[in-house]
């Protein structure tokens, strides 16, 4: 037997209060850019916004966001630039019309030779002024904003490129990278934190991983340009490719002048209109339920981090912001230390292996080819497989990988030796860029709370420099037919660097697939060890 309520309606209530309650409600959320609003006047918008971004398959979030997904395509784009001349001063040292001129004569190779010493110098050169250029850009980041940031360093590294096309000695070229080095510093400390800011969780991993593709485009560019004037003997051959550098930073800049600022850095600066305009600017109007719901979503994250005082450096060192941070600078240092030189040397490292210059030169391009396919790729893993898994699987690969190379370097001399040590440098070097080497692009723009994400970033990309720079003198010295001249046997060491990354990694890297930047900050609050963020729930209602 059944009984129905009946229920009376309710007569309308004319109290100023309910009215104007009421009128709220229905005001297009009107608490959510309310800066006096407190956080559970806008916590359901809020709420409905997470929920609809986890909700989003990959080509849904891609259509969703378009402007985003472009947007983040263009600050990847000014990698290209810290890669092309890392590539170029690498395979400078191998180009017969730039040995000639700066080399010294070696007896052994019945040629010219750039000095051990000034090898190393004209590589670490760059680093050493980008590792200045991080520490810049998290302040100037902090205070005005990702793009003007970035177009401050495009114009900057206009002027510095004038010094090394005009460069006639190597101790003038060494200052011209560092110089150039300040704006790569910026770059690569900016371009992380705004690709995994504009984009939805799901299209994280694809933005952020858009670096090392750009880092693989500037190596082919390079690797094609020295190819055709590898048997040029005069001047042009290193003069050109110094030029072609010209051809990026202008249009950037212009394209970065009409980008949308990142929203999550207008939130946090309390500019929260300008915050929906940069959203909507993002999205596809016909498909963004609503703009101001994503600027609650952000607005909760930020008051989760919220503290009277300005970001500073030192809190990057206290509490679990130390964890985070450790990751960062970890995940970078890794990458010196795991294939990433031999691949950075592909060039050099072929000749050392006994093949022929205008073979190495097309082995080179060849090696930049294959890992632009491979980092597109590795968008697919990453975003469906998961970031730690990727990376502690790209790592360990790698490790079984070098130990292989040096065992094919320890052996007799042969035709099929060097075949086999040329072959696994390739190998090695392509394979960084499906596992590791991406994987930790979207590790590093992920883990760091946003409040002080300009700062980690840079104090990270720092950490890679400071490893980078003896790792050069090391790999130099570790190839050249003046120093160790170990050939393929290099394997052996970064072998051993390798797995010591992958033990360490797999102890405290945590597997953030799918997490918004909310549960990402819970998660670290709670302690939780990096082996169990994946099967750890955090409750959508929970802010702590």
């Amino acid at each position: 037997m059944s009984s129905t309520e009946v229920v009376e309606p309710k007569a309308e209530s004319h109290h100023p209060e309910v009215v104007e309650a009421d009128r709220l409600s229905h005001d297009n959320h009107a608490y959510d850019l309310d800066e006096k609003a407190n956080a559970s006047d806008y916590k359901a918008d809020a709420i409905n916004a997470e929920n609809s971004e986890h909700n989003m398959g990959v080509l849904e979030a891609v259509r969703a966001y378009p402007m985003a997904t472009f947007w983040a395509f263009v600050m990847s784009f000014t990698i290209i630039m810290e890669s092309y001349d890392v590539f170029l001063c690498n395979n400078f040292v191998a180009l017969p019309a730039f040995k000639n001129k700066y080399g010294i004569y070696d007896e052994g190779t019945n040629g010219y030779v750039i000095t051990t010493g000034w090898q190393s110098a004209l590589q670490v050169s760059g680093q050493l002024g980008a590792l200045i250029g991080v520490f810049l850009a998290g302040p100037l980041t902090s205070r005005i904003g990702y793009r003007w940031a970035t177009i401050t360093a495009l114009m900057l590294l206009n002027c510095f490129i004038f010094v090394f096309y005009f460069a006639e000695t190597l101790p003038v070229i060494f200052v011209s990278q560092i110089l150039e080095g300040l704006p790569w510093g910026i770059f690569i400390a900016n371009a992380p934190a705004y690709c995994s800011e504009i984009v939805p969780i799901k299209l994280r991993a694809p933005a952020t991983q858009m670096l090392q593709m750009f880092w693989a485009i500037g190596s082919i560019v390079v690797g094609a340009v020295t190819y055709v004037y590898n048997t040029d003997l005069d001047d042009n051959a290193y003069k050109i490719p110094i030029a072609l550098q010209w051809m990026f930073p202008t249009p950037l800049a212009i394209l970065l002048f009409i980008a949308p600022e990142s929203p999550w850095w207008l939130v946090r600066k309390g500019r929260l209109e300008e915050a929906a305009k940069a959203v909507g600017r993002l999205g596809h109007k016909s498909r963004l339920d609503n703009t101001k719901e994503t600027v609650a979503m952000m607005r909760r994250v930020v008051e989760l981090e919220k503290t009277e005082k300005e970001p500073t450096l030192f809190e990057l060192f206290k509490g679990r912001d130390l964890y985070r941070t450790l990751i960062v600078c970890g995940v970078y240092a890794s990458q010196n230390l795991t294939g990433n030189l031999i691949a950075n040397q592909a060039v050099y490292f072929f000749e050392q292996a006994g093949l022929g210059t205008d073979t190495a030169f097309a082995l080179g391009l060849i090696t930049s080819a294959l890992q632009w396919i491979f980092v597109m790729l590795s968008w697919i893993l990453t975003t469906y497989i998961g970031r730690r898994t990727i990376y502690l699987w790209g790592t360990a690969v790698n490790v079984v990988l070098l130990i292989c190379l040096g065992i094919a370097g320890s052996v007799t001399a042969s035709i099929a030796s060097t075949n086999a040590v040329a072959s696994l440098g390739l190998i090695i070097s392509v394979l960084f860029t499906l596992g590791a080497a991406p994987a930790s692009w979207v590790i590093i723009g992920e883990t760091s709370s946003l409040r002080l994400r300009p700062l980690t970033t840079g104090v990270g990309r720092a950490c890679y420099y400071i490893v980078e720079i003896p790792c050069i003198f090391l790999a130099s010295y570790l190839l050249n037919p003046t120093g160790g001249n170990l050939g393929g046997k290099c394997g052996y060491v970064w072998g051993g660097t390798g797995l010591l990354c992958f033990i360490i990694a797999y102890f405290y890297v945590p597997e953030m697939k799918g997490r918004s930047y909310r549960e990402i900050d819970i998660l670290f609050r709670r302690k939780v060890p990096a082996r169990k963020w994946a099967k750890t729930t955090v409750d959508v209602q929970d802010d702590e």
